[in-house]
């Protein structure tokens, strides 16, 4: 039985209304050197709906498809037309401190009317992103985000087509507009702002026509505030090639597919579907499978599917040194909802769960609820460094370190794949590794946004 091609997740909202054939908005070409945030409306609900009031780059959501070739330059000026001051931050992109866009920590918030000047060359192929860092869990959720592709040096791989979806959720009112509560303390304690509608690439139906057999390169972003999505591939079969931009050794077969949020995953997927049928992106929630994504075969392209692809070329990133030798750190993850943290130094001073929540400060790292003064740890350039994470909280936490890729260090003392994002689940341990090779003040931080600003913040330094 294929699955619902479409997910009512709203109570009374869309719930007997047909989708209507709303198309993606991605702009698939290289944006203007401008880049600006400013307020307009997309029609993110059914047409019988008014069109949603969103804040969108260049006024689309998402904003605008950057492509550049590996090793090029960006260069763009950020415009700020909105009525909060906001940053870019370039996720995943191994770039020079001062172009991170990390407001206190790399540069100064853009106030509105203000501009700034992005200018930076991109070293790594792969699937990156853009979104602000000032009041994220805000700014995301009303619709700035957009998707950064580095094509790779040699092409890249044989595909009849290449996609990048955007995965986002909404919370939406009845009327189709965006809810408020962004500072609400029950979303900071628990799971985050988890929205009552999916959109892919700003649409609830976004589909496809496609040939069997035919191969596709799919790029896979998760753009929402907090949501985890789990995906599987229904009509189609491949591999997962890289993750998080980073190519995998080799590609690995296609199964169900966890993507916290922040994380990417590119995967080479060839249409199994027979002629006249559908083949499905599914997204599983606690009552079932959802398709987010559908493909209609027309036609076919081969009489026989390919064979299995060679892997992405590999980016420059630097081998990690002898363990042994690495500089260490630890960080302990506490508080929120059903935690056992009691409080946390704040200010200056020890405060209690009920004060740190009046502060808007509801999570620590080891026993800090502020943004601490002094980084997590400092390291050489060039220096191997290890950090043990505990998740003392009830939560799922997702990991992001700006400037680097780190891989997970098993119990056996082998390195995982390269991500700049880790999903830990609660009660979980967990050791990363990488190479300080990028020198300034980077940011680590849960990427579920509300965690993030109630407390989930610290700060390594490479000098």
């Amino acid at each position: 039985m294929k699955p619902v091609t479409r997910r009512t997740f709203g109570r009374g909202m869309v719930a007997a209304l047909a989708l209507g054939g709303l198309r993606p908005t991605s702009v698939h070409a290289q944006a203007a050197p401008d880049l600006t945030a400013r307020e307009s409306l997309h029609q993110l609900a059914p047409a019988t709906y008014p069109q949603t009031q969103v804040w969108g780059y260049d006024g689309t959501v998402p904003g605008p498809v950057i492509r550049l070739p590996q090793g090029g330059r960006l260069t763009r000026r950020f415009v700020n037309e909105l009525p909060q001051a906001g940053t870019i931050h370039w996720h995943g992109i191994r770039i020079d401190n001062a172009m991170d866009g990390v407001p206190g920590l790399t540069q100064d918030a853009v106030a509105p009317g203000e501009t700034f000047q992005y200018d930076f060359t991109v070293p790594d192929a792969g699937t990156y992103w853009y979104h602000p860092h000032n009041r994220s869990y805000e700014q995301m959720a009303r619709g700035l985000s957009g998707a950064l592709i580095v094509e790779e040096a040699d092409g890249g791989p044989e595909v009849d087509s290449d996609e990048v979806l955007l995965l986002d959720d909404w919370r939406l009112t009845e009327e189709g507009q965006i809810a408020g509560g962004f500072g609400n303390m029950h979303d900071w304690a628990h799971a985050g702002r988890i929205g009552n509608w999916i959109t892919v690439n700003g649409t609830p139906e976004w589909h496809r026509s496609v040939q069997q057999h035919s191969r596709h390169r799919l790029r896979l972003v998760n753009t929402a505030n907090a949501r985890i999505f789990t995906l599987e591939a229904q009509g189609l079969a491949g591999w997962v090639v890289a993750l998080d931009g980073m190519p995998l050794d080799a590609p690995q077969p296609l199964g169900r597919l966890v993507l916290a949020p922040a994380q990417r995953a590119d995967i080479i997927v060839d249409v199994t579907a027979d002629i006249g049928e559908e083949a499905f992106l599914v997204s599983f929630e606690r009552d079932g499978g959802y398709a987010i994504a559908s493909f209609d075969v027309t036609a076919a392209a081969r009489s026989e599917r390919l064979g299995t692809p060679a892997p992405l070329a590999p980016n420059p990133v630097p081998q990690l040194g002898r363990l042994e030798d690495a500089r260490t750190a630890k960080l302990l993850m506490e508080g929120g909802a059903m935690g056992r943290m009691s409080g946390a130094m704040m200010g200056g001073r020890m405060m209690g769960m009920r004060d740190m929540a009046g502060a808007g400060k509801v999570w620590a790292f080891n026993g800090m609820a502020d943004m601490p003064e002094q980084p997590l740890v400092t390291a050489e350039r060039g220096e191997s460094v290890r950090i043990e994470i505990t998740n003392d909280t009830a939560w799922p936490h997702a990991m992001h370190l700006h400037g680097h890729h780190f891989r997970r260090i098993a119990a056996d003392g082998t390195a995982g794949a390269l991500r700049d994002t880790l999903l830990m689940d609660r009660g979980e341990t967990a050791e990363i590794a990488f190479v300080a090779d990028n020198p300034g003040d980077w940011l680590l931080h849960c990427h579920m946004l509300e965690h993030s600003a109630g407390g989930m913040m610290t700060w390594l330094r490479v000098v």
